[in-house]
């Protein structure tokens, strides 16, 4: 079988495409959810990569599952209740822990329709850029199942709770321009200029020293499920860490000699 995952490198940056246009990138494949659950693993043990652009080929980002697996309770979706919490559990659930707990920002370039699963995938990133022919919806209730891999967790912290209730209750659909009014995307534009967009933002992250980038994504993952004292004492840690590094002091004498920073990842 065909690598669901296509990965491209410029530099610092990773490019990664979810390469299933026949089933609009659907998440129906225990090995499919294999391969992200690898490339966190392995983009978190290379400390050269900086920033990844995750988008999709073909006319869709992401259709979420199988449709037609579950109407016939195959794949995935087969054996008793109890087999089916354990799919869940050991496969698709494990993409959003990987790339939730992942250093490394990651920016969706969302190309088309991000329904269900591929809706919670594009909430799993850090950043999210879409064309402006994109489509979203938190899709689960029209087929009567629920947000099975975090959703329910990821969008209110997106777009606030009324507006993730009323997307996940009604399942409707909203457009780009909708998905900007709301803060589910950063920036909407042509189709055409999509990735091109997607690649800006990730260079301008790229620009900073790794270092200060992993532990500011990090500071910012651990901000949300703490209080301020606490993060306020990550905080110092982090700092005291971030400071004894040979980029911070390449950033300062770089600010103070007026001239372009050359880090170094050290």
């Amino acid at each position: 079988m065909k690598p669901f995952l296509i990965v491209e490198r410029e530099d610092s940056i990773l490019t990664v495409r979810m390469d299933s246009p026949e089933t609009r990138n659907a998440l129906s494949e225990p090995a499919q959810m294999q391969e992200f659950v690898d490339l966190c693993a392995a983009v978190k043990a290379d400390r050269s990569v900086k920033v990844v652009v995750l988008t999709g080929n073909g006319p869709a980002f992401c259709a979420g599952g199988n449709v037609k697996d579950m109407r016939e309770r195959g794949g995935i979706f087969a054996g008793s209740p109890y087999e089916l919490r354990e799919s869940y559990r050991s496969g698709i659930q494990r993409i959003p822990l990987a790339l939730y707990e992942l250093d490394v920002p990651v920016v969706a370039a969302i190309n088309g329709p991000a329904i269900g699963a591929g809706l919670d995938l594009a909430c799993m990133c850090d950043v999210r850029i879409s064309a402006d022919t994109a489509k979203f919806a938190e899709s689960f209730v029209k087929l009567g199942i629920v947000p099975g891999d975090g959703g329910a967790w990821l969008l209110p912290r997106i777009v606030g709770m009324p507006k993730a209730s009323l997307m996940a209750l009604t399942g409707d659909t909203i457009d780009a321009a909708k998905a900007l009014e709301w803060g589910l995307v950063t920036e909407v534009v042509p189709a055409a200029e999509l990735l091109s967009a997607a690649l800006d933002v990730a260079r301008r992250m790229a620009a900073n020293p790794s270092h200060g980038l992993r532990l500011t994504k990090r500071l910012l993952r651990e901000g949300q499920h703490m209080r301020l004292d606490s993060l306020l004492e990550l905080s110092a840690a982090f700092q005291s860490l971030a400071h004894h590094t040979e980029d911070h002091q390449e950033a300062v004498n770089a600010f103070v000699e007026k001239r372009a920073p050359q880090f170094t990842g050290r």
